[in-house]
């Protein structure tokens, strides 16, 4: 079955309660966070407001930074936002690419490399503290002395680990070890530190997916599969719509809307897309930006999209 995450940020309290109260009527599977320490809300205080006001939505970051992050501080974050949402917090972790974001902490952005071995690292070190391991690592990336998280402890048994990506190691790591695996579509950071290089193409995309397949080799299950989804539109024109975007990311147009990192087209071209993408890729999972609601819940590819249209 297809599910959907809902990508946002608080803006103010109201709205803020309104949103997770009307993603979980829709039926969305879990309302996702943003992590970008000094640009955006932090995730898990958000996350814990929202908890409050729904019952089942998935709560979780998409996702925090490795590179700024600290494991014990991270898994108690997370070990918290499941207690207080009584077992529905999910971990999303990635490598970070801002250099902004590791100037601000006193750190020098490593090399791909680098900021490659840290996130693997972190989320190990979490995965083993959420656990109830005590863990000590002493490498050139990362550094713990006995830490060990005795309070608070999750109410699930496994956190749910979402591994962001489109670096060929995480990705065969994700296979091995991760929950969901999720595809960003996006490649190397450009000039200003926060846009990126796309790798979209239908290439690049197998490639990706075969990494994860290789790491999944042995396991009883291999990881879901989560598109980062960049552009929703509904329109009787799906050519014209997409070619500013093809554009702008130097892509040929049906190369963008043969991506499942692009829905753009009638609702039905739409919904065929995300059959097409479920039986070519093996993707099950969409993440979509907060603008994107309405046109995603008009598809009708919610459980409960019918009731939260009601609601309005």
């Amino acid at each position: 079955m297809t599910a959907f995450a809902l990508q946002a940020q608080p803006a103010d309290a109201a709205s803020w309660l309104e949103l997770a109260a009307r993603a979980e009527a829709a039926g969305f599977d879990t309302l996702q966070a943003a992590d970008h320490p000094g640009s955006c809300a932090a995730p898990y205080v958000a996350l814990a407001a929202a908890a409050a006001v729904t019952s089942r939505i998935g709560l979780g970051s998409y996702v925090s930074n490795a590179g700024v992050r600290e494991p014990l501080l991270l898994a108690a974050d997370v070990a918290t936002l499941d207690v207080v949402s009584g077992g529905r917090a999910r971990l999303g972790l990635g490598a970070g690419h801002t250099p902004a974001e590791w100037l601000a902490v006193g750190r020098e952005r490593p090399d791909v490399r680098g900021r490659v071995d840290r996130c693997l690292a972190v989320a190990e070190a979490v995965r083993a503290l959420l656990d109830g391991a005590t863990v000590t690592v002493h490498t050139p990336h990362l550094d713990l002395h006995e830490a060990h998280l005795a309070r608070p402890r999750p109410v699930q048994a496994r956190i749910p680990l979402t591994l962001g990506t489109s670096n060929s190691r995480m990705l065969h790591w994700a296979g091995a070890h991760a929950d969901i695996v999720g595809l960003s579509g996006l490649g190397r950071t450009l000039a200003d530190g926060h846009r990126h290089a796309v790798r979209w193409s239908p290439d690049q995309i197998a490639s990706q997916i075969e990494q994860v397949t290789a790491g999944a080799a042995g396991r009883d299950a291999p990881p879901a599969l989560e598109a980062l989804v960049q552009f929703v539109e509904i329109t009787d024109d799906a050519e014209a719509t997409a070619a500013p975007y093809a554009e702008e990311l130097a892509l040929s147009v049906p190369d963008l809307l043969d991506a499942p990192f692009a829905l753009i087209g009638t609702a039905a071209e739409i919904r065929a897309a995300v059959e097409r993408h479920e039986k070519r890729w093996g993707i099950t999972r969409f993440a979509v930006r907060a603008d994107a609601f309405d046109a995603v819940a008009s598809l009708g590819l919610l459980p409960f999209g019918a009731a939260e249209q009601r609601i309005q």
